[in-house]
């Protein structure tokens, strides 16, 4: 995993202004905590940080090949050579600096490599890369590494833009080809990795895992228009456009080819309805259970420590399940899997319940340890190290976006960090109910009824905060989400023959899968690399994913329960208590002086930014909240306060130009 960026012009040489695409990099820092490399040639400037998981030796980037050569040759770091003095290279198309053996260092220089046709930089993994690596020596390709790295480069060379379908996994990535002068940009099919764009004045093209990196381009300023605030606070999902004005998102499944003819996009994959043959439920069950398998056992490589996130869920519970029995297979019996859960330190005395939390995590998911064997660690945190500013500062910062879930970020961030101390790899059960139809909407009549995005239905808000009327009044949000919606209705694939109620269900499982997933992996991506750590998701193995969505709803819920059949996959896998156990979302504080904390971070928010939070939100409605006793703020309530407090910290931050 790792933090991509570039430069592409055809009006300029973006190598003689190199401390440009050193700030681009640079600002992808915690994507990539472990190293830095920086390419530059005509009319290209290509950056990477590196976040070692696999062959910690042969990955460096931005990697480069000569067709029917071996990886353009990394040259050593040498003294006397300081950010900002690239050469020029004499000879060839390109010229690199390699990546610095500190963690966080700059780039180092040495001698210029043999001339380059191909520069990849490339962020995930590439879970089939042992098979593909196989095809492509049989084809005459040779191998300099270990790293899948070499095998995205070398795909590229045999199959150009066509290798995009031949990759299992999550990734972002792009390929500059010297050569034909053409820079292709590809997304994994679920958008688990996220990538990217924007136009600069003259024409050329930038591109990166963040929009902070674009930020860093001095013809990308951070700039909101009334479409943007639209798309944040409607709460739609959507992928293409963004809250920033000029900057578009490689959708997932999506691939971006851009030259001196321009820009085209075309998806290489997509959701699609097919008739499905397994209507008996044991054949539907053991299909299930071994593509979830395959799934997770392509996904235990690393050359780093790895574990599972544990929540004792059924979703994270039976991915750590096979994950721990992989593990053995592979290193003994004696082998344990360490997992984590976040519990607070008030929880067991405080916890109620909510509109999304039924019960207390911490008990089931250290019953789950127990029933699995692995090392279990709950992580318990302060609720009032919640309020920390520096705390929510980081996460506005990693999310690049003033809209979040408030105190559910800032845990997930501060447990990421732990986790950190341990290991570099997490495997996650994220998603598993997008796919398996496990959220009350797929099985509550008047969510199936009502003609809005189901998610919408749980909190009753128009937008993500109580905007200023003379605001709301010029974005129309109720409208906007109402255009939106019709059109994404309108995106899901038919099948020939479905009745009205399979119809509806597939539509709710291709909004959940397209949209509402969406948000999940940017909260999952984010600020998990902002402690530079990897999170996986088998559940999104997009052949998992496909034999769901195709599935026969009376299979689907055979148990009159949601996700039957995944419970049904995983009987033998998690305690009997954690596999009938209600849905559960991300934990809560529940602590009145986190409600109180709030309170006065929120009315702090009021008057910073130099009032422009005044001028987005409804105070009035606001203000009701911010009187509500602290031990009676309802968590709908008290989100509208975490994103006053977000907003302020977004404006100081970012100070974009809004434009509405």
């Amino acid at each position: 995993m790792c933090g991509i960026t570039g430069w592409i012009s055809f009006g300029e040489d973006p190598g003689l202004r190199p401390r440009v695409i050193e700030r681009m990099t640079a600002a992808l820092a915690p994507r990539g905590p472990d190293a830095s490399g920086i390419w530059c040639g005509p009319h290209a400037a290509i950056g990477h940080r590196r976040l070692t998981v696999l062959d910690p030796d042969g990955g460096a980037q931005p990697m480069t090949a000569r067709r029917g050569g071996g990886p353009g040759r990394r040259p050593e770091p040498s003294e006397g050579w300081s950010p900002g003095r690239l050469q020029t290279a004499s000879e060839g198309p390109g010229h690199a600096a390699p990546h610095s053996p500190a963690p966080g260092g700059a780039p180092g220089r040495g001698p210029l490599p043999a001339p380059t046709d191909t520069v990849l930089t490339y962020s995930g993994e590439v879970y089939n890369h042992h098979q593909l690596r196989a095809e492509l020596r049989s084809r005459g390709h040779e191998f300099g590494t270990r790293s899948d790295t070499e095998v995205v480069l070398r795909a590229y060379q045999e199959w150009g833009a066509g290798l995009a379908g031949r990759l299992e996994g999550m990734y972002a990535f792009a390929v500059w080809d010297a050569e034909a002068r053409r820079l292709l940009l590809v997304r994994d099919r679920m958008g688990v990795k996220p990538l990217y764009y924007a136009r600069t004045r003259e024409g050329g093209l930038v591109f990166g895992s963040e929009p902070k990196a674009l930020f860093a381009h001095p013809d990308c300023a951070p700039r909101v228009d009334a479409q943007g605030l639209r798309e944040a606070y409607g709460l739609v999902f959507g992928t293409g456009a963004t809250l920033w004005a000029g900057v578009r998102e490689v959708p997932p499944g999506g691939l971006l080819v851009f030259d001196r003819d321009g820009l085209t996009e075309r998806h290489y994959w997509k959701l699609t309805a097919r008739p499905h043959e397994d209507h008996d439920v044991a054949a539907a069950t053991e299909e299930v259970r071994h593509r979830l398998e395959r799934a997770v056992r392509s996904q235990v490589e690393a050359d780093v420590p790895l574990c599972s996130l544990l929540s004792g869920g059924l979703d994270s519970t039976v991915v750590t399940a096979l994950l721990a029995d992989e593990l053995r297979a592979r290193e003994g019996d004696g082998a344990r899997l360490r997992s984590y859960a976040v519990d607070y330190s008030d929880q067991a005395e405080r916890f109620t319940g909510d509109v999304l939390r039924t019960g207390h995590d911490a008990p089931y998911a250290v019953e789950a340890g127990a029933y699995i064997g692995t090392e279990h660690r709950t992580v318990v945190l302060d609720p009032r190290a919640l309020l920390d500013p520096g705390h929510r500062a980081a996460v506005v910062a990693a999310r690049d976006s003033p809209i979040g879930v408030g105190d559910m970020d800032t845990s997930l961030f501060l447990l990421f960090g732990r986790i950190k101390e341990q290991a570099t790899v997490a495997v996650s059960g994220e998603a598993a109910d997008e796919v398996f139809g496990g959220y009350p909407w797929f099985h509550n009549p008047a969510a199936l009824a009502a003609p809005t995005f189901p998610w919408l239905l749980v909190t009753s808000d128009e937008a993500a905060v109580p905007l200023h009327p003379d605001l709301a009044g010029t974005l129309r949000i109720g409208e906007f989400q109402r255009d939106t919606y019709r059109a994404a209705l309108a995106a899901v694939p038919r099948l020939d023959g479905e009745g009205p109620a399979r119809r509806r269900q597939r539509e709710m499982q291709h909004l959940s899968l397209t949209r509402w997933l969406r948000q999940l992996l940017h909260r999952k991506d984010r600020l998990s690399m902002a402690r530079g750590l990897e999170v996986r998701v088998p559940y999104c193995d997009h052949r998992l994913v496909e034999y769901a969505f195709n599935a026969p709803w009376e299979v689907q819920c055979h148990d009159g329960r949601e996700k039957s059949l995944l419970r049904a996959a995983g009987a033998r896998l998690a305690p009997h208590s954690v596999l009938w156990r209600a849905k559960n979302h991300y934990p809560a504080t529940h602590h009145p002086d986190y409600n109180r904390g709030l309170q006065k971070l929120a009315r702090e928010a009021l008057g910073a930014a130099g009032g422009r939070v005044r001028d987005l939100v409804d105070e009035r409605v606001i203000g009701s909240v911010l009187r509500t006793e602290p031990e009676r703020l309802e968590w709908g309530h008290r989100l509208r306060l975490e994103r006053v407090v977000d907003l302020a910290l977004w404006l100081e931050q970012y100070r974009p130009e809004i434009t509405v």
